[in-house]
């Protein structure tokens, strides 16, 4: 049994609801797939709470622009970075700068799992974004419709099962093409060793299904669980809002789940 988080953006807010709510589960393994930071107000406590919840984090397109730079960031985004990564090196602590930039520094493209679930056996991929470009390839649910082909290479990436983040938007594709939402699906999808897909886990931090509520799931025997949880946005909008370096835009997406 475990729980699978994704950009958080520097929400503490949602990503402290989203771990009490996996602990109280009683879940002990929580993988994440990136995006750990950006956008939001708090890096420091979400990179504390990753590092010492997490068995492991995968790389992010934002946790690369605050450790590199920033690449085909709008304006925005790209001050968040930079104003993400002054609040990292301008810490006083020694120890906690270094163990930040220590793990940003050494997260890994993709990780991959063999495991039995439920009686099946199956090879499990973790990326940020796509099989094919771990980092920064959206893969969007009109893609199903508008490119095919796109989903046909994504699903010759991979042996079995994918689970992705990056466009915040929760699902999951089978390569008929096919695209379900989670509610189409009652919030279950079953790994079964016969049917390949790429399920991507909504975001924690910064939801754009126009649920405003945080995203998560966890995998019990073969079954992925998608949860949705209630917190407190206003929280985090205003602290983004007394930042003159963010953008108010990122705070008011919070509310709309946009």
């Amino acid at each position: 049994m475990f729980a699978i988080v994704s950009d958080i953006h520097s929400n503490i807010e949602a990503l402290s609801t989203v771990i009490a709510d996996i602990e109280k589960r009683g879940i002990k393994t929580i993988y994440c797939l990136g995006d750990v930071i950006g956008y939001g107000p708090d890096p420091q406590p979400c990179l504390d709470i990753i590092i010492n919840k997490t068995k492991w984090t995968v790389l992010g397109n934002h946790d690369y622009a605050v450790f590199y730079e920033p690449t085909n960031f709008n304006y925005a985004a790209e001050q968040a970075s930079f104003w993400t990564r002054e609040m990292l090196e301008t810490e006083a602590d020694e120890n906690k700068r270094n163990t930040w930039w220590e793990f940003l520094g050494g997260l890994p493209m993709r990780h991959t799992l063999k495991a039995e679930l439920g009686g099946e056996d199956v090879t499990i991929d973790f990326v940020h974004a796509s099989p094919r470009k771990p980092i920064n390839e959206y893969i969007f649910p009109d893609d199903v419709f508008t490119n095919p082909m796109k989903i046909k290479s994504l699903f010759e990436k991979i042996q079995h099962v994918c689970f992705v983040g990056h466009t915040h938007l929760p699902g999951v594709f089978l390569d008929e093409p096919d695209f379900y939402l989670p509610e189409e699906l009652g919030d279950k999808y079953p790994i079964i060793s016969d049917e390949k897909a790429i399920i991507n886990i909504g975001s924690v931090g910064q939801p754009r299904d126009k649920d405003n509520r945080a995203s998560y799931v966890y995998v019990e025997d073969n079954m992925v669980n998608f949860v949705r949880l209630d917190y407190d946005y206003e929280k985090t909008a205003n602290k983004i809002r007394a930042i003159e370096k963010l953008d108010n835009f990122n705070a008011d997406r919070l509310k709309e789940g946009r």
